[in-house]
């Protein structure tokens, strides 16, 4: 896959992340503790837990499965955008996870980069769908989900561990094209 930057707003550029993104990622994350996020350990939050992480990524990026983006102006991270689970064949299937820094979120930046997202899935790499969870509560997410075209398919009980319990989550996905695999990608 050939992800090249591309100009968000704001000065803002979407980019494959690379391992020396790793002190502004982690700082990043520090600054920006969200209560809808898994618990973390401590060296998540460090240079070195985010160089490992970003090495790890970085190696599913080369077989496939992942696409890791950073949204940077400079030497700053001001979110991230993944493509994760990523298969192919006839599934042709992603999940997509992203978050913004909170001094830049309410400017359309999530909803801008999303767009980006797709667009990416769908030329790039060929996917035919994305899928999207959210914690109930987290309806800034969710509306930004449904300004991108995602659709709400569901509910998953139970889905994820945050803040000392296991929440229930809205599924949403999004169709990025009926092309037949077989012929066009």
């Amino acid at each position: 896959m050939d992800i090249r930057p591309e100009q968000l707003a704001e000065g803002l550029t979407l980019r494959l992340a690379e391992p020396a993104d790793a002190p502004a990622l982690a700082a990043a994350f520090a600054a920006n503790r969200s209560p809808w996020e898994p618990y973390r350990p401590d060296v998540f939050f460090t240079a070195e837990g985010q160089r490992g992480r970003l090495h790890a990524l970085l190696r599913e990026y080369r077989e496939g499965r992942v696409v890791p983006l950073l949204l940077v102006s400079g030497e700053r991270v001001a979110g991230a955008f993944t493509l994760a689970g990523i298969v192919l064949g006839s599934f042709r299937s992603g999940s997509l996870g992203y978050w913004i820094t909170a001094d830049l979120r309410g400017r359309g930046l999530a909803t801008a980069g999303v767009e980006q997202v797709c667009r990416i899935a769908r030329e790039t790499i060929g996917l035919h769908r994305l899928e999207a969870v959210t914690p109930l509560d987290n309806l800034a997410s969710q509306r930004v989900l449904e300004k991108s075209g995602f659709e709400p398919i569901g509910m998953a009980p139970r889905y994820t561990h945050i803040g000392g319990e296991w929440r229930d989550h809205r599924l949403f996905q999004r169709i990025l094209h009926d092309d037949d695999p077989t012929s066009a990608f």
